[in-house]
């Protein structure tokens, strides 16, 4: 039955309390913590940079008392997609003019520059999986909501939307783990017909393949939910983030200025790399 079992494979939207230091962090310092490693992996140009920014992340599950095996399982459900646009950067990238084409077919061809930049896209989504697994793991939805209400509301006096969009990120991360379940039962529901599942051999290219009826009952089931979810808030009355108040206020004390300091150069590092 492991076959089936999507949701222990996801984990962004996971929330693990673990009483760190990290997690006794403020909100805000966490949230620009992560966003400031996003930037640096996304900016990071070399295998250098890109391999030191893994290393840091994995120091950071350490420090947060994350399970490094269970983040590492967070790579394997878009290892397909990864492995695809690899391939796709390998034979299809660029050939580079100094150095001949190691094998060419027509308007494929695999050349040694092509072969770093494969390599480069596969360490940079491991990357930045990674990163928004940490950011998941050490701030739960709440915090999420506050800190991003925090540091966007002086956005709010020129009349820009931002609880909208801070509502968006808020149901976008909890939809996460009920697609997994949503998955999970799809999939159940179609190997009870008779549809070939965890049978074989193929290695990606079956998983894949397996992969394709899952898209479409996946895809109504979530706008089902996404309706549900917006017809029940209009029945309640939802009527956003004006005169909101929270019961216990953040502070940001010198331990989150630090943190935020000590992510910044290391970001600038990674990128100098």
């Amino acid at each position: 039955m492991h076959d089936f079992e999507f949701l222990r494979f996801v984990t962004i939207g996971q929330y693990l309390p673990t009483g760190s230091v990290v997690h006794r962090l403020d909100p805000r310092a966490r949230l620009l913590a992560g966003f400031l490693l996003l930037a640096a992996v996304t900016a990071a140009s070399r295998w250098t940079g890109l391999v030191m920014a893994l290393v840091l992340l994995l120091a950071a599950l350490v420090i947060a008392r994350i399970p490094v095996g269970y983040a590492l399982k967070g790579l394997l459900p878009p290892l397909p997609f990864i492995a695809f646009l690899a391939v796709l950067q390998i034979v299809f990238g660029p050939r580079g003019d100094a150095v001949p084409p190691l094998w060419t077919w027509g308007p494929a061809s695999i050349s040694t520059a092509s072969l770093l930049n494969g390599a480069l896209l596969v360490l940079r989504f491991a990357a930045l999986i990674l990163t928004l697994s940490w950011l998941s793991f050490c701030i739960s939805t709440t915090e999420i909501v506050r800190a991003l209400d925090a540091l966007l509301a002086p956005l709010t006096k020129i009349g820009l939307p931002t609880h909208a969009f801070v509502l968006m990120v808020q149901v976008t991360l909890r939809f996460l783990p009920l697609l997994a379940q949503e998955a999970e039962r799809i999939a159940k529901s179609q190997a009870s017909r008779g549809a070939e599942w965890g049978t074989g051999r193929g290695g990606l290219l079956r998983r894949a393949r397996q992969a394709l009826p899952l898209l479409v009952p996946l895809f109504l089931s979530g706008l089902q939910r996404a309706e549900n979810l917006a017809l029940a808030m209009q029945a309640r009355g939802y009527q956003g983030g004006k005169g909101r108040t929270a019961m216990s206020p953040l502070r940001f004390r010198p331990p989150d200025a630090a943190a935020v300091a000590l992510a910044a150069a290391l970001a600038l590092l990674v990128i100098y790399m």
